[in-house]
Parts: C-alpha cells; structure tokens; sequence
C-alpha cells in the first residue's frame, strides 16, 4: 500500500502568508495551519493543491517550490508543503473557520495545528524573518 499525500500551501503576498483557521476535526478546530488536502491517486501533488485550494479557498494558484521537509503525520500519511501564488479567484474560506494574513511577527503567536509548526523556521526564512 502507498502512502497517502497530504499538500498544504504556503500562500505568500508581499511579505505575508495566508493562514486558515480549522473548523473541524474538534481535535483541530481552532488551530491554525496551511490550507490544502489530499492528493488523490494518479494526481500529481502540485494540480491536487490547485484543486484543493480552489475548492477551499475559491482561488486560482500557481505551485512553486517544495517548502521544508515532508512530516509524517501517521505511519501511512505525509503532509508536504509547497509556495503558491495566487493567480486568480477571490479568497473566501468555504471550508475553514477563517482566514487570516499573517506576517514574520505573528508566526510564533498562531495556536498552529501541531504539523505545521514544522515548518516555521523555513516561513520565517521565506517572509523575510
């Protein structure tokens, strides 16, 4: 069996990142994280986060770089992280709590879901901290 990919995107405008508010599981919800989901299978991890971000987020991106190292979430599922830009769309948060623009300051204020703190020291990098 094949591991189950999970993509997030790191949504970044100027010097601030995009991040969404979890409305569920109730083990999550509140906390905050990179949006994105699973890839489905013969999907390339790139066009699953488009998809992803399009439902979720009602935007149009482009994928671009990996950012920091694959996480394993359980023993069968990896969360991995890439930089998006937003090329079109209007963001709304269909399926989170809320959405908020963060910069370099507030990236160690956030409740994050525990996953995505992985990734911090690279965000800082990236927004410039």
């Amino acid at each position: 069996m094949s591991n189950q990919i999970v993509v997030a995107g790191a949504l970044i405008s100027e010097a601030s990142l995009l991040v969404a508010q979890r409305d569920r599981p109730p083990e999550l919800a509140g906390l905050w994280e990179l949006p994105g989901g699973k890839v489905a299978p013969g999907e390339t991890d790139e066009a699953a986060l488009a998809r992803e971000l399009h439902e979720e987020l009602g935007v149009v991106v482009d994928v671009g770089a990996r950012l920091g190292d694959d996480v394993a979430l359980t023993p069968t599922t990896v969360l991995r992280a890439y930089r998006v830009t937003q090329t079109g769309g209007t963001l709304h948060p269909n399926d989170h709590r809320a959405l908020r623009w963060v910069t370099v300051g507030d990236l160690d204020d956030l409740a994050w879901v525990p996953a995505d703190r992985t990734w911090l020291t690279e965000l800082r990098r990236v927004l410039g901290g």
